[in-house]
């Protein structure tokens, strides 16, 4: 494969970089969120630290069942939620009694951080924890230098005990204002998950896409100096320089993050629609499936989840692998097809080890302009009109290709729209409760 090479590119300044492990996680595209706590069993989103421990009672509980349930439908990855703003901790930890060891679940015996970190080496995907920087629970908390060396005893449990941490979740809800010793946490991570991704606080090597809908918005820039707090807040955080941090989409399958008996899972085609506006647009996916009190998952979101995969694979299962040559003009890529396809999609990768530097592109057949955009990055999909060829060229302003794809189909498939009123709310739980209490 002979990449493309224009003078801008060759000219072009030194850019963020990523490391090895940015690159392998962003490969991964698809993960899962896993919420699951004492919020589970009162059926609310969040909660003040109150709720007994004792509560906490997945009867059921097997995370192996979980786990080949997200892999079949292509995760790559999980991250549980180790602990949420209310502090119960889903390991036994000797930082605080308010934890699984305090439950009836396992007989006070249990740790289920080990069990999905167990399952999800069992099932060859990679494991993450979210470990909220805000605690209601834990009473140090109103002084932040006690707290810090509280937070850096739970982060040392987490990255010391579980294996190979694939990303660490650190929320800004509830944080606005708060300064937490970052430089404490961020050398523990150095020192014991030097690989592991980290997500959008301290210093992060990943970011927030900035909403909760899980899509990313055009162009996908990898290089920035800042990151978006948090999903109720408009403040951002600073950043020294300009650094590389891809940016991952959290939504959750239904409405809320915690499991509710009232609500329901986003339909297959709402799934694809938000798909294609992260995954395919050179974002990862973490996409939330909650536990329910009894410990499995929920049928409807399993069933949502199958579908959910079965169309993509119906899409995107059988891909052809373009060759790829100099084209026969400036910044023009040509991709010979090794034989006629009756194309509907069209897959582009950045070669990315120099940075992102594709700002636009075109893609070409016979002279014709099917698809354009912006940023290409770890993925981008372009669905395009059904057009039988042996070979397309790819115009760029600057960069190369690391490979093109095309994938077959008929003209069923389209891009699916995003419904009606689906954005996720911007009042935290707590305001929202407060003003459906109010009447």
């Amino acid at each position: 494969m002979t990449p493309n090479t224009t003078s801008a590119h060759a000219e072009a300044p030194a850019r963020p970089q990523p490391t090895t492990a940015q690159r392998e996680w962003q490969r991964w595209g698809l993960g899962v969120f896993l919420h699951v706590g004492v919020n589970t069993f009162a059926d609310v989103e969040w909660s003040d630290g109150t709720l007994a421990a004792s509560s906490f009672d997945p009867a059921d509980l097997d995370a192996r069942v979980w786990l080949r349930d997200a892999a079949a439908a292509g995760a790559r990855y999980v991250v549980l939620t180790a602990k949420h703003h209310d502090g119960f901790c889903l390991w036994p930890t000797a930082t605080t009694d308010y934890s699984v060891a305090s439950s009836p679940w396992r007989d006070g015996r249990g740790d289920l951080v080990r069990e999905v970190a167990d399952a999800a080496a069992a099932e060859g995907i990679g494991f993450g924890v979210y470990l909220s920087p805000w605690d209601r629970h834990e009473r140090s908390y109103a002084d932040p230098a006690a707290y810090d060396d509280f937070y850096v005893r739970q982060l040392t449990e987490l990255c010391s005990g579980y294996g190979d941490l694939a990303e660490i979740w650190l929320d800004g809800a509830g944080s606005k204002g708060r300064v937490y010793d970052w430089d404490r946490y961020m050398a523990v991570i150095d020192e014991l998950q030097p690989n592991a991704m980290v997500f959008n606080m301290g210093r992060p090597s990943i970011r927030w896409a900035g909403n909760e809908d899980g899509i990313v918005d055009e162009p996908v820039r990898y290089a920035v100096d800042s990151t978006a707090d948090s999903q109720y807040t408009e403040s951002s955080t600073a950043l020294a320089a300009q650094v590389y941090l891809p940016p991952e989409c959290d939504v959750s399958i239904r409405r809320g993050w915690f499991h509710s008996p009232s609500d329901e899972p986003k339909t297959p085609e709402h799934l694809l629609a938000i798909w294609y506006r992260s995954v395919g647009r050179g974002a990862n996916l973490l996409l939330n499936v909650p536990p329910t009190p009894s410990g499995g998952l929920d049928a409807a979101d399993v069933a949502a989840l199958g579908a959910f995969a079965a169309e993509r694979e119906r899409r995107f299962g059988a891909p052809v692998v373009g060759t790829l040559s100099g084209g026969f003009e400036p910044g023009v890529v040509h991709v010979a097809l090794p034989h006629p396809v009756a194309v509907r999609h069209v897959d582009l990768v950045e070669r990315l080890d120099d940075g992102q530097r594709i700002g636009r592109h075109e893609v070409r057949v016979d002279g014709r302009v099917v698809a354009s955009g912006s940023s290409v990055g770890a993925r981008r999909i372009h669905l395009v009109d059904l057009v039988e060829t042996d070979a397309i060229d790819i115009w760029l302003d600057d960069g190369e290709l690391e490979s093109v794809a095309v994938h077959t189909g008929d003209r069923t498939m389209t891009v699916p729209d995003l419904p009606e009123g689906y954005e996720a709310p911007t009042l935290t739980p707590d305001e929202l409760a407060a003003l459906k209490a109010a009447g």
